[in-house]
């Protein structure tokens, strides 16, 4: 008998089912999600409405929890956890925020194509999102493989790409969109990381192009050039063929891989009501 049962979604996520997210996993549940991780790269659960706690359990048995954004911003915080993430345009007096609240431009920078906590290390590895209040149009996520992306690069591209590393740097997509209001500390408070552009996952052996907005610069060339490289290379990463569409129901978990994915929200009325909340697991680099 399977642990999980996996229906394909094109190109390349899967819909779960046969596991009670909010019920503890057993160790031989928590290998069939990491492997079918290894071949799907992102999974939708549906019909899970998990409690603050039953999320954070499930996010636990897979890895040891990232504080994200969290670390540099803190301030009030609507949730129990602190390692829940608060992907919503609510504040946290429960009200929905005005176009002119910090919370709109996090809604905003994440319509970028990006990879949750790039920009640090460890970097984050498992992200689950689970849907608590959905508007009545737009508000979708995408998600891109990476690993499809860096098997249609041609041979000159690969070539050229091997061996380099690109800078991330957590503020970098929030200067794009104007949001320059922080202070000195701040601006240090997640020194930036750097990450081979060509990477190997180390479960599935597979090869990954590892692009998205927080990276800002390639080592060993002129930003100018470095930065055209990389907006190249995350144009080839997010052609459609490569792209998964999410259609949010309340009570969805969907869980993707941050080193083979980049994910970005898209359009939705920011004066209606949109509320997900993230746990997000550490890259743990085996020994």
């Amino acid at each position: 008998m399977r642990l999980i049962e996996l229906k394909p979604l094109s190109p390349f996520a899967a819909e779960a089912s046969g596991i009670d997210l909010r019920e503890p996993l057993s160790p031989a549940q928590v290998k069939a999600v990491e492997d079918a991780m290894d071949q799907h790269a992102v999974l939708v659960f549906r019909n899970q409405p998990l409690t603050q706690g039953q999320q954070i359990a499930f996010a636990k048995a897979l890895g040891p929890l990232d504080m994200g954004l969290r670390k540099l911003k803190g301030g009030p915080h609507r949730f129990e956890y602190a390692e829940l993430a608060d992907i919503s345009n609510v504040k946290a007096d429960g009200e929905v925020a005005d176009r002119q609240h910090a919370k709109i431009v996090g809604n905003v920078a994440n319509q970028l194509w990006h990879s949750d906590s790039s920009f640090q290390k460890p970097r984050a590895k498992y992200s689950m999102l689970s849907a608590v209040t959905v508007p009545g149009f737009g508000g979708e996520t995408e998600f891109a493989d990476l690993r499809m992306a860096y098997d249609a690069l041609p041979d000159w591209r690969k070539k050229q790409i091997e061996g380099l590393e690109a800078v991330h740097y957590a503020l970098h997509s929030r200067f794009l969109l104007g949001d320059t209001q922080y202070t000195e500390e701040q601006r240090q408070a997640i020194p930036p990381a750097s990450w081979p552009l060509v990477q190997v996952d180390p479960r599935s052996g597979r090869k990954i192009l590892f692009v998205g907005i927080h990276a800002c610069e390639v080592e060993g060339m002129t930003v100018a050039e470095g930065r055209m490289l990389l907006l190249d290379l995350l144009e080839h990463a997010t052609q459609r063929e490569f792209i998964y569409r999410h259609h949010w129901q309340v009570g969805d978990l969907v869980m993707w891989d941050n080193t083979a994915t980049v994910h970005r929200g898209r359009w939705f009325d920011f004066a209606e009501r949109r509320e997900l909340r993230r746990a997000t697991t550490e890259e743990v680099v085996p020994a």
